[in-house]
């Protein structure tokens, strides 16, 4: 089993990244009015495979989507609370987001 953390910043984003061997675009994005931060997957080409994950914590946020054989888990860990969600300030230095393969 091998963990990579994905680099993140606490403002909206978007960059490419190669998980598993396969290149994807990332999109990170706060969401105000639910006060969470979302992911969304996309391909090299720029099409949606899966958009507007939260960032929540304690759960593989790739676990319904096993189908998709994206070739690993993603999972969301706050140094200070391993269960508190991330904040629209600590994601990236407090907050992390991690792929793990098998």
């Amino acid at each position: 089993m091998a963990t990579f953390e994905i680099p993140l910043i606490s403002m909206p984003q978007r960059f490419e990244i190669a998980l598993a061997g396969v290149t994807y675009n990332l999109t990170v994005r706060w969401i105000e009015h639910g006060q969470f931060w979302s992911l969304d997957i996309n391909d090299q080409d720029n099409v949606p495979i899966i958009n507007g994950i939260p960032l929540i914590t304690g759960e593989d946020l790739l676990s319904q989507y096993e189908y998709l054989d994206l070739g690993g888990q993603l999972f969301v860990s706050t140094d200070f609370d391993v269960g508190a969600p991330p904040t629209s300030s600590n994601l990236g230095s407090q907050s992390h987001l991690f792929f793990v393969t098998p």
